[in-house]
């Protein structure tokens, strides 16, 4: 499979919310990826983010739903990407209609990256049980993929009990949006390659204990994590290709060499990494629109 490149968009970017955070911006950096070719957009998931974390170099963000909506609506092709939604924050029926609601007025251009998620004080600004995410997770994309046929749906949850409830109409996207599966561990790799469509480890560079997931290092430990993946796909007589989505980190830095950049993209892609996503630097809108453009003349056909 060919490689394809994810842009982040800048709602993290507080510091300058007149370049970063309104809708014109969010929509012009958009429409600015996909006029360089980018294959998708990108937002993260941060409701409830605490100040410890801030100020350890976590980040904030927008909803992702309404920031990606505003990509939506300036764009005709590039992909939606959250990247990545952590799906225990939500009750199933709520996320499955965002997402639902984003894919039908997007045309089907959404890919679900979804996660259990790690930041523990922020499960608890939310009033989830951190010790519940792995299992909430399971019953969130079950719950997911049931609603999404449009048939009434009957579900009994940790915390829920549903019956009959019917969601229309269904997603664009058949049989239903692609999804990705967050995580280095291995409960997310099989997660991944036993019923869906991607993986999206990321690189940890020594906080993998932090975030309370394997570590993946450098292009070694990933190569490694996708080798494991790779037999378990076997063992699972999984035939249809298995999309790696890899946040390595680095790749729209200017001040990084462009050979340097261009080893770790194409030793990432030899070990089986299919799309990138990436962050491109700047203090305005327009340099990062430049910094668009002049990656994408460097490493997209």
């Amino acid at each position: 499979m060919s490689l394809s490149f994810s842009f982040e968009l800048p709602t993290h970017r507080v510091e300058h919310p007149a370049q970063f955070l309104t809708g014109a911006a969010v929509g012009e950096l958009a429409a600015a990826a996909e006029a360089a070719g980018f294959a998708a957009c990108h937002v993260t998931d941060h409701p409830a983010p605490d100040a410890k974390w801030l100020g350890m170099g976590g980040h904030h963000a927008l909803d992702p739903f309404v920031a990606l909506s505003f990509a939506a609506a300036a764009t005709t092709s590039i992909r939606l990407l959250t990247n990545i939604l952590v799906a225990p924050y939500r009750n199933p029926f709520l996320a499955a209609k965002s997402i639902q609601s984003l894919d039908v007025l997007s045309g089907g251009r959404f890919i679900l990256g979804t996660a259990a998620g790690y930041l523990k004080p922020e499960f608890a600004a939310l009033g989830v049980d951190f010790d519940e995410r792995n299992d909430l997770f399971d019953e969130a994309l079950a719950v997911m993929e049931a609603v999404w046929t449009g048939e009434d749906t009957a579900f009994t949850g940790r915390h829920f009990s549903a019956r009959g409830v019917r969601h229309a109409p269904p997603p664009v996207s058949k049989p239903r949006p692609p999804i990705w599966i967050g995580g280095n561990s291995t409960r997310s790799i099989r997660r991944a390659v036993t019923d869906y469509e991607g993986w999206a480890p990321f690189g940890t560079a020594g906080y993998g204990k932090a975030s309370r997931t394997a570590d993946i290092s450098g292009v070694d430990d990933l190569a490694t994590r996708i080798a494991a993946a790779r037999r378990l796909a076997d063992e699972a007589g999984r035939t249809a290709p298995l999309d790696i989505c890899y946040s390595a980190g680095g790749l729209g830095d200017p001040a990084t060499p462009i050979e340097e950049r261009r080893d770790l993209v194409g030793r990432l892609a030899e070990v089986g990494v299919t799309w990138l996503p990436l962050s491109i630097s700047g203090d305005d809108r327009a340099a990062v629109a430049d910094g668009l453009a002049a990656f994408a003349d460097a490493f997209i056909p």
